[in-house]
């Protein structure tokens, strides 16, 4: 069983509590965390498949690819089901927000930005091998990373404006009358940070991020990432509620990488 984890379990939280909302959008944070049909989808399959390649030194799309041919009927994207249907493991070109929604056992992993950028980049190109699939991931990883680091959250966001040029200057309420859903990563990504960036803890960045409705699941996954690392506590009953709802193989898997990783 998981026990104070303060890493990828982030992600997989957000996912989790995301997972009812994705196809029936709220649009406010004023909602029940603990959903009885909350589910995990293919933003944990894959994150955990990450996770694993880093830990155990596997290769990306092999590894990815048997995944997510395991857990089929998680909700993967129509390119990347036809992707898992076929064994040339070819990458297709996408932007969907699939690279980044997977990258955060790589911000957690390594402790120089440069091996942050080139994995998370690895880590995408597999499928997401388009420009802004990459930048999606690296700027996820990087947020992690810098999290990790002790930046301020001016400092997280200034440094991901200026270096992958992702607009961060709106809010959650801002936005949320009219945010669509959006399967790419430069329509979640900057979201995705920016309810991290106005959250005051863990839980309420997770309300924020679902509370803008669009690709919930996803968005609340990357924010979860982000969340876990800056504020380094996840209270114990969310822990146990997502961990009731997964598969045995990834808490084993999430608590190797906590007691190699764990900050």
């Amino acid at each position: 069983m998981i026990s104070n984890s303060n890493t990828i379990i982030g992600a997989v939280i957000g996912d989790v509590i995301g997972s009812v909302f994705e196809w029936n959008n709220i649009k406010t944070t004023d909602f029940d965390l603990f959903n009885p049909a909350c589910d995990f989808t293919d933003d944990s399959v894959l994150t955990i498949a990450v996770a694993d390649c880093i830990l155990n030194k596997k290769p990306f799309a092999r590894t990815i690819w048997e995944y997510g041919r395991k857990y089929d009927g998680r909700g993967y994207g129509g390119s990347f089901y036809l992707w898992l249907k076929e064994d040339t493991l070819e990458p297709y070109g996408s932007y969907g927000n699939g690279s980044a929604m997977r990258a955060s056992a790589v911000g957690f992993a390594f402790n120089d930005l440069e091996t942050v950028m080139e994995v998370a980049k690895q880590s995408a190109e597999v499928t997401h091998n388009h420009p802004e699939g990459i930048k999606g991931a690296q700027a996820t990883a990087t947020a992690i990373f810098l999290a990790r680091q002790g930046k301020t959250k001016p400092e997280i966001k200034d440094f991901i404006s200026q270096t992958f040029n992702y607009n961060l200057d709106f809010t959650p309420d801002e936005i949320r009358p009219t945010y669509p859903f959006d399967e790419t990563c430069q329509g979640t990504v900057p979201q995705a940070i920016v309810a991290f960036l106005e959250s005051t803890d863990f839980e309420n960045a997770i309300r924020l991020a679902i509370s803008i409705g669009g690709d919930s699941d996803t968005v609340a996954c990357i924010t979860g990432g982000i969340a876990s690392a800056f504020y380094k506590h996840i209270p114990k009953e969310i822990l146990d509620f997502v961990a009731e709802k997964l598969p045995l193989e990834y808490i084993e898997i999430m608590n190797q990488f906590d007691k190699k990783y764990k900050q």
